[in-house]
């Protein structure tokens, strides 16, 4: 069984991986392939509607783009200085987030 993967190891991971490309890429083209997979989870999505039959592969595939359109983010994360398990917190310590939007 494999141990349980914290925001901070899969950040460094992707940064291990992919910063050299990710960060010559820059901010603007990293954005772009960001939103390239943010469209492609839009409509993941709605294969998987509910009311609708998603077949195994559609399942498999809105589980391959929410991977994506994280690692991602991860890599806007990295080339920007930014520590997501640190900025997560704002959703877990007790004088946090409050509230739901509507």
């Amino acid at each position: 069984m494999q141990s349980p993967l914290t925001f901070r190891a899969f950040q460094s991971t992707i940064r291990e991986r992919y910063l050299s490309t990710d960060a010559a890429r820059g901010t603007p083209g990293t954005f772009m392939w960001f939103m390239e997979e943010v469209g492609e989870l839009a409509t993941a999505l709605q294969n998987n509607a509910p009311g609708k039959t998603p077949t195994a592969e559609e399942r498999a595939n809105l589980a391959e783009e929410f991977a994506d359109v994280i690692a991602w983010l991860t890599t806007l994360a990295n080339i920007n200085g930014v520590d997501l398990e640190q900025a997560m917190r704002k959703y877990t310590d007790k004088d946090g987030v409050e509230g739901v939007k509507d």
